[in-house]
């Protein structure tokens, strides 16, 4: 069943599918179930707002949207209502169901609020700009994101709809930079539950504790442990704004409707001093459980969440690297899982090395050829490596050529043979056996790599003289410093080309503002975030029921995102497509993700009609965010 909902400015219909069975919320609509209604138009670009509210072209005799009245930037057409079990003020106080001021008069009746509202009834467009012209007259970015999710806890669908339709003003304050500040003040800022944690004090409840969670049909779970929060290390429970932000960027960005996302602390211990100290501090306040007591508290949460919903997609997040890797390799193969860290990193930077090859006029199977360096061997810098690694397999180079293409460096420098020892078994796959130790500046020397990447969260750690060494044999080097928040990036992007006069081709983790040089000449920073890649990765494994997320997916979600540059973003200098294209990149990923889950046998939801027309298939799985009438559920005898 298909209604077409208001959509302000926007130039094409977005429909809706509801099961009147199923128990769903205010914010659940999914995009495009029309084959009529043309994807990825206008619709998921920025908006005009203030002009004139018409439709056209989209569905053949559409009633145009009302201008006046209570019904001002919406069409008096059927839509399938949701029946919800809540009444009166309670629906104003649950943020799925809120709408605030936008309750028309019927229902305000009807679900027997009226009066406890203001008489003006305003519509969604009317909502959104009202918040925004309050948030932008704030100049600090953590209040703006306070702003954010204030408005997420009141109103969820509006919340939605200002990212899907700002993602890109919006991001840098739900995610990186400002994401950090706010994981740090998280017990001082502390409002209101959002999401699950789960501690060793849960042992043996933890199967029934999921059922706590009042959602039945949960698509992805983000959980964390706190000890590796960006590049601000062990933030412990104050960890939880990580996972928030991730979701609220796959609602946003992957279409996944958020009643059916879960932020998740796994609340192992900290041993951060300073917050095993702080009267403050909301989570466990004793050092982290290790070993085979902290598998065997994950092991039940796994379990325990895969039991209630059996096809959930688990993203790892920020989790150190003592144990990231092995969490990763203990659950792929039985769970639908991956880490973000590790193979959402190393796909979106394989992504941006692929375009930056492009952009050097070079093939892409190139890749191979060449020298690579990596100042950072943690679980993100391995992550990058092991992508990488696999994709010149895929091109055709042998595991021993493809290995040689790498120089990995920690704290002690270059990662040799000479102590494998103290090496854990993905980075002994990287160690040469030569010159063991090297310092990141005679790497460069010695090596003359051409691309180089930094996943240290060193501040500054990339200087002019390394900079400048590396384009003195490299005529247009390849750098990328990845670490976040923006203070721990190794470099930034006016050093960058400064130090290269605008030669280089830069990406990184952290966003930074366009570069002029007093020549004329305008450069557009690229940012290699995971954004790109982790929401339609997810969607596409969630919308076919795959069974695991496996190294190929990764490689295809990277090639498409590669791919879906365009020539105008090459000119600009950027490596990535520009934010307010996201959702359409997550859906080309998603799309691809589906098609290689039904290569390797591994999809269980795709029926062989929705096989033939993959695109609208993932595409009216999408959620967007509007308003839909509500209905009281209530049994009626005669």
């Amino acid at each position: 069943m298909i209604s077409s909902a208001c959509r302000g400015s926007l130039k094409s219909l977005c429909s809706v599918q509801l099961r009147s069975n199923t128990r769903q919320h205010a914010s659940l609509i999914s995009c495009n179930n029309s084959p009529n209604v043309k994807r990825f138009s206008t619709a998921f670009s920025s908006q005009t707002d203030g002009e004139v509210l018409t439709v056209g072209g989209a569905l053949s005799g559409e009633e145009p949207l009302h201008e006046t009245g209570e019904w001002a930037g919406c069409k008096r057409s059927f839509m399938i209502p949701i029946r919800i079990s809540v009444r009166g003020t309670d629906i104003l106080l649950d943020p799925l169901y809120n709408k605030g001021t936008a309750f028309k008069t019927g229902e305000r009746d009807r679900l027997r609020f009226r009066g406890m509202l203001p008489h003006r009834i305003m519509n969604i467009h009317l909502q959104k700009e009202r918040f925004l012209q309050a948030l932008r007259a704030e100049d600090s970015n953590i209040r703006k994101n306070v702003m954010l999710e204030d408005l997420h806890d009141r109103n969820e669908t509006l919340y939605h709809r200002v990212l899907v339709d700002h993602i890109e003003e919006m991001a840098p304050y739900i995610y990186t930079p400002t994401v950090g500040q706010a994981c740090m003040e998280f017990a001082t800022r502390y409002r209101r539950p959002r999401g699950m944690y789960f501690t060793e004090e849960d042992r043996g409840h933890m199967a029934a504790m999921v059922y706590n969670w009042p959602h039945r049909d949960v698509h992805v779970i983000c959980v964390t442990d706190g000890s590796r929060i960006l590049g601000l290390g062990d933030l412990g429970a104050n960890g939880m704004g990580i996972p928030i932000g991730k979701l609220a960027l796959y609602c946003a960005a992957g279409g996944i409707a958020p009643h059916r996302v879960l932020p998740v602390v796994f609340d192992a211990g900290t041993n951060n001093e300073a917050l095993l100290q702080d009267k403050y501090y909301l989570g466990v306040q004793r050092k982290r459980l290790k070993g085979a007591a902290y598998f065997r508290m994950m092991d039940e949460f796994m379990d325990a969440v895969r039991f209630r919903w059996p096809n959930v997609l688990v993203q790892f997040e920020d989790f150190s690297s003592e144990v990231a890797q092995t969490l990763l390799d203990r659950y792929r193969d039985d769970h639908l899982c991956f880490n973000d860290d590790i193979q959402g990193t190393g796909a979106t930077t394989l992504a941006g090395v692929l375009g930056a090859l492009r952009a050097k006029g070079e093939e892409v199977t190139s890749l191979g050829d060449q020298r690579i360096v990596i100042a950072g061997a943690g679980s993100a810098g391995i992550g990058i490596a092991q992508v990488l690694m696999q994709a010149m397999e895929e091109q055709g180079r042998t595991p021993e050529e493809a290995k040689n293409a790498f120089y990995i460096l920690d704290q002690n420098g270059l990662l040799g043979t000479d102590r494998a020892n103290d090496l854990n078994a993905e980075q002994r796959v990287f160690a040469r056996s030569a010159d063991n130790n090297l310092s990141l500046i005679d790497v460069v020397k010695k090596y003359k790599p051409t691309i180089l990447l930094g996943v240290t969260t060193v501040g500054g750690l990339f200087t002019g003289d390394l900079i400048r060494e590396m384009h003195s044999s490299c005529e247009r080097p390849i750098i990328f410093p990845l670490s976040n928040p923006t203070n721990k990036a190794e470099c930034t992007a006016e050093q960058a080309y400064e130090w290269t006069n605008g030669q280089c081709i830069f990406a990184s983790g952290s966003p930074f503002d366009t570069i002029e040089f007093e020549d004329g000449r305008v450069f557009y920073p690229s940012q290699c975030n995971n954004m790109y890649v982790f929401p339609g990765l997810g969607l596409g494994a969630s919308v076919c029921g795959a069974q695991k997320v496996t190294d190929r997916m990764l490689y295809v979600a990277a090639e498409t995102l590669a791919n879906f540059v365009s020539k105008k973003d090459m000119e600009e200098g950027r490596l990535f497509p520009q934010l307010t294209r996201i959702r359409e990149v997550s859906h080309r990923i998603a799309v691809a993700v589906v098609e290689e889950a039904l290569r390797e046998g591994l999809a269980t939801k795709v029926k062989p009609a929705d096989a033939n027309d993959l695109d609208s298939f993932v595409g009216r799985k999408m959620y967007f965010p509007e308003y839909v009438p509500l209905v009281e559920k209530r049994e009626i005898s005669i």
